[in-house]
């Protein structure tokens, strides 16, 4: 609608493609620059070409002519953020709108205009558009979490996620497979979360750090003088669990004496304590996890056949981090956010370099590992942005030696690469993409331009 010769033609498309208003305002409180959305928001053709007008004259607020004028403010270098206010349409009819602004900078840092973005907060609209925002949100951002900080876009993890709440709401046995570090304690705790049973008890066990004899005097509790050094009854894990949830982490760690006493239990909510007669009533839901192949087991005798039918009611496998490559950006974010509270540091990001020595990297260990190399990142990190030198050495070796056409990679391709991830990631939006990369979003359109990115 508006022609000015300092904006760029692909800025240009891609203010129109927002489904704000966006203005852009020079010193005389002109308008330069109106996207579409704003266009239609004020009761305008789109693609109507006119002439440079005040922007008090072609969005009349409620807060023009006053001590509110969010230009004036500017001016004192106050950047308005979620300012409410009311403009007038071309037909004459006000509507509610959300003001936030922000200072338009020429190579000198010196202030040349504003931008202003106006959001319609009109009941008809605000309704529909607070269920598109959290659609747009979950999928620009690529972060769902359900029960306690699992995170990810990959569509794998989305389809496991998306099944959750149904899963949740049985009361059926769940049999988690992965490998090691994968999360599966995490799915377990959502399932428990997002149950009937969510203000019962989520005890869990760990299998395989447990000798025979320990893990079921754990399991199914002891009586006095039940084994040396019993001295007194002790309830077990299942007794402490009746009415939630338990979960057996590393179920095929099992002895075959404890998986028949399982089974019982399984099969009739009941057992004996250990050294005692008297039986025992509990209602358990019972999630096990392992990273072993329980039917190759069953082939070789470690594992009985109907235990594993038993367990295996539902069953739900989660991807190694390697087959999800695209949540690793998420991943290292949220790790990022977390050490910044522990280490009490204020690191905004990572290189994109960096970023992209953790995309080549295989991470046999999963989440689990990648969570130590953030932490290693941390420790090693005395800037505001975690670099490939903080990373541990065999990540920083495996992509130095990474060839490319026959060379290794140059800093320009690996950049290259990351803001490619990032960008495809937030579906184009440089915001999204530039906040996971930890720049702002004038160096990334920068570095867009610098490296020929379409």
């Amino acid at each position: 609608m508006f022609d000015s010769n300092s904006r760029a033609q692909g800025a240009e498309t891609i203010l129109d493609c927002i489904s704000d208003g966006v203005m852009t305002i020079d010193l005389h409180k002109r308008i330069t620059f109106a996207n579409r959305a704003l266009q239609r928001m004020l009761g305008y053709e789109e693609g109507v070409k006119e002439q440079l007008v005040a922007c008090d004259v072609l969005v009349q607020s409620s807060i023009c002519s006053s001590q509110d004028c969010v230009f004036e403010r500017a001016l004192q270098g106050d950047r308005v953020t979620q300012f409410e206010a009311m403009v007038r349409r071309r037909d004459g009819v006000l509507i509610p709108v959300n003001i936030s602004t922000d200072f338009l900078l020429d190579q000198d840092g010196k202030m040349v205009g504003l931008v202003e973005v106006i959001r319609d907060m009109s009941w008809a609209r605000q309704l529909c558009q607070k269920t598109a925002e959290v659609s747009e949100l979950r999928h620009c951002l690529g972060e769902q979490t359900i029960g306690n900080h699992i995170v990810g876009r990959s569509p794998k993890l989305q389809e496991i996620l998306g099944k959750l709440p149904t899963i949740a709401a049985s009361k059926a046995s769940i049999l988690i497979t992965g490998e090691s570090g994968t999360g599966k304690e995490l799915i377990a705790q959502a399932l428990h979360a997002h149950s009937p049973r969510s203000q019962a008890p989520f005890v869990v066990v760990n299998c395989s750090s447990l000798s025979e004899g320990v893990l079921e005097s754990e399991l199914f509790g002891h009586v006095k003088g039940a084994f040396t050094n019993a001295f007194f009854d002790k309830p077990g894990r299942f007794e402490m669990a009746d009415g939630g949830t338990i979960f057996l982490d590393e179920i095929g760690e099992m002895s075959p004496a404890t998986q028949v006493k399982l089974l019982g239990v399984l099969e009739r909510g009941r057992f004996e304590r250990v050294g005692s007669n008297e039986t025992q009533i509990v209602d358990v839901r019972i999630v096990a996890a392992t990273n072993r192949n329980l039917e190759h087991d069953v082939q070789s005798g470690r594992f009985r056949e109907d235990l594993l039918y038993r367990i295996r009611v539902i069953p739900i496998e989660l991807p190694p981090l390697r087959e999800r490559k695209e949540d690793i950006p998420l991943l290292a974010n949220h790790f990022r956010l977390k050490f910044n509270e522990v280490m009490r540091k204020q690191i905004v990001g990572l290189s994109p370099v960096c970023l992209t020595a953790l995309l080549d990297y295989a991470f046999p260990g999963n989440i689990r590992e990648l969570q130590n190399v953030m932490e290693h990142a941390f420790v090693c990190c005395q800037k505001d942005m975690v670099e490939l030198a903080h990373l541990p050495e065999d990540i920083q070796n495996v992509v130095q030696k990474k060839p490319r056409s026959g060379k290794a990679k140059s800093l320009g391709d690996l950049e290259r690469q990351a803001i490619r991830v990032a960008l495809r990631n937030s579906s184009g939006r440089l915001r999204q993409a530039s906040q996971q990369l930890g720049i702002s979003r004038t160096t990334l359109w920068r570095k867009v331009k610098e490296l020929g990115l379409d």
